[in-house]
């Protein structure tokens, strides 16, 4: 069983950084997903982290898992104190590749070379255009069942300012930025990635939801698979403090 424990600071920032890094397809921190198998952090100053992820199976897509765990190198290496980071990918049918490019820095064309058909940036570009019509979906949603008197064809007016002011608005603001859209309580809500506005809002919404289930599903599908691949090593805790572990009398 993998118990992840923070006994200092350190470990507490990093797994904190894991936790900005996002799945590519699932729009979640893979820190909720368990997809952090465990993290390591020794030393006295310079410090050294290592970490290993894992997926719902051997045959995730490659892409999707280079992206996550080049994501999570990037994050672990901003922290200033880190000196040494290595991530690495276990069970995967490509980890042995995968692996050896994070540790060589060489990057996903560099990693892949004649199988890397579209950049990094492209890749990553189009999940961050899903998990915004995801997020839009999720807030213009929850409006409609709070205000049941909204017509569906008049979200495409409803503005920043209309939404409550709560983590699903926050989440869909996040990545309003992160798509370079404006970020004003005056912008409309129901835009396509250039900011554009649809001409038919009940078909967009549609869509909009389509990709929100479809997002959902998968992520819940994927729990599930992580599950039985790794049974009681995912149903317990992947971090627990050490202030916890005391309290609670738990063992690692």
């Amino acid at each position: 069983m993998t118990l992840l424990t923070c006994e200092n600071t350190r470990e507490a920032q990093a797994y904190a950084a894991l936790g900005s890094v996002v799945d590519p397809e699932l729009d979640e921190p893979i820190t909720d997903l368990g997809f952090v198998r465990s993290l390591t952090v020794t030393g006295t100053g310079p410090f050294a982290v290592e970490v290993h992820l894992r997926l719902p199976t051997s045959f995730c897509s490659p892409n999707f898992a280079y992206l996550m765990a080049s994501d999570a190198k990037d994050a672990l290496t901003a922290l200033p104190w880190t000196d040494d980071v290595v991530v690495e990918l276990d069970d995967h049918h490509d980890s042995d590749l995968i692996n050896a490019g994070l540790a060589a820095d060489a990057g996903y064309r560099g990693t892949f070379r004649h199988e890397a058909e579209t950049s990094l940036d492209e890749l990553r570009r189009t999940f961050h255009r899903k998990a915004h019509t995801a997020a839009l979906e999720r807030c213009l949603t929850r409006l409609l069942r709070a205000q049941p008197e909204l017509a569906e064809d008049a979200v495409g007016e409803v503005r920043l300012r209309d939404l409550p002011d709560d983590e699903f608005t926050a989440a869909l603001r996040r990545r309003r930025t992160v798509l370079g859209l404006p970020d004003l309580l005056e912008s409309y809500v129901l835009v396509d990635h250039a900011g554009e506005r649809p001409g038919d809002v009940p078909l967009a919404l549609r869509r909009a939801r389509s990709t929100r289930i479809s997002i959902d599903g998968n992520a819940h599908f994927c729990r599930g698979l992580l599950a039985t691949r790794y049974g009681d090593e995912v149903t317990s805790p992947a971090f627990v403090p050490l202030t916890d572990l005391h309290r609670e009398g738990a063992s690692s």
